[in-house]
């Protein structure tokens, strides 16, 4: 996941550039937002975060999401990177991102995102399946997903690639495969995003026919808890699990959000990140020579509610599947992402009392 250390400046550029309506997309719910983003937008929303950040030594970047940014004519692109690169050359923020499409990449574009300090391209890929991509009228290949990555891994950019967790017809095979054919070509960074049927949608059509079935939160969990590992063990780095909360993505029930049906959760990515730790802890359990019945995890302050879960879920599911009882104990001592097991009562001692 990203490193706490880190803001990021979110500019939102809705649907500039973007030449098609995807079956699942609709960004003005995504983004929030519907009209023009101007210099002075740019400006104002940077200054605005610089000014609510805590830690001012912290790295801080500015992402241009929402639509494809280098589809956009390229007077609009310079006018809005020329903004933030003022910022750069002041070293007032570090870096600049944008998000694309992988058919919208050449060499004039890149070379213009270098002039201005743009340090990261993240990819919407989606799916490296053609077929899949053609049923989400994504237009694009994936042979423009491979052209485009090694274009912008050649210009000495970072890789960064986006696929959804979900897609209609997909599988969890076809999402591994997606995940293979990713890590051949190197990025840096990924982002997992499971499905969710939004309003407006030619997606939201085919699930009110039946002709789509959305995964449920915990499917879309466990399917991105696999990709998660896959990735980590290539040494590509997650930092994102599931879209970002707004007024409008939001829980189905609240009249005001835009998503219909879908794996939602305010905080997906935690519940990955809760079920990662999970399976960890049993598998620390697993390796002891005698049957448990009470131990303590010792943890950093900042993993405790990790350990915990979500509505204490973890705690509830050792007690349940393994017949453990788990306590907590803070060390700040102990290195953020680690963990220490002590045995306070081995199952023989349950029975001795």
């Amino acid at each position: 996941m990203k490193d706490k250390n880190q803001y990021i400046i979110p500019i939102f550029v809705p649907h500039l550039g973007c030449p098609n309506d995807c079956t699942f997309c609709n960004q003005k719910s995504i983004s929030g937002q519907t009209k023009k983003v101007t210099k002075k937008d740019v400006k104002n929303t940077i200054e605005e975060y610089l000014k609510s950040f805590k830690d001012k030594e912290s790295y801080k970047e500015v992402a241009f999401f929402g639509g494809s940014f280098t589809g956009i004519e390229m007077e609009k692109q310079e006018e809005l990177l020329k903004a933030a690169y003022e910022y750069v050359k002041s070293k007032k923020i570090d870096s600049i991102r944008v998000s694309t499409r992988p058919d919208y990449i050449d060499k004039e574009r890149l070379k213009l995102l270098k002039k201005y300090g743009v340090k990261t391209i993240e990819l919407g890929v989606q799916s490296t399946n053609d077929y899949i991509l053609k049923k989400c009228k994504r237009g694009h290949t994936f042979e423009d997903v491979k052209k485009a990555s090694k274009l912008i891994r050649r210009y000495r950019f970072e890789l960064g690639h986006q696929m959804m967790i979900g897609l209609p017809e997909s599988t969890k095979l076809d999402e591994l495969n997606t995940a293979k054919d990713l890590a051949k070509l190197k990025p840096k960074i990924i982002r997992l995003y499971p499905v969710l049927v939004i309003k407006n949608t030619e997606l939201e059509k085919e699930y009110k026919n039946g002709e789509y079935e959305p995964l449920s939160v915990d499917q879309a969990v466990e399917r991105c808890k696999e990709l998660y590992y896959f990735f980590t063990k290539r040494k590509i780095t997650v930092i994102r699990m599931g879209l970002q909360s707004t007024e409008l993505i939001c829980n189905p029930e609240n009249e005001k959000s835009e998503v219909v049906a879908g794996p939602y959760h305010e905080a997906f990515g935690q519940l990955v990140e809760d079920s990662i730790w999970y399976d960890s802890i049993v598998e620390k359990i697993k390796k002891f020579n005698v049957k448990v019945k009470e131990i303590e995890v010792i943890v950093n302050p900042e993993n405790v509610n990790n350990v915990v879960g979500h509505k204490k879920e973890n705690l509830e599911k050792l007690r349940n599947l393994y017949d453990v009882d788990v306590k907590v104990k803070q060390e700040k001592e102990i290195k953020e992402g680690k963990f220490e097991i002590e045995i306070l009562k081995t199952y023989k001692d349950f029975l001795d009392e």
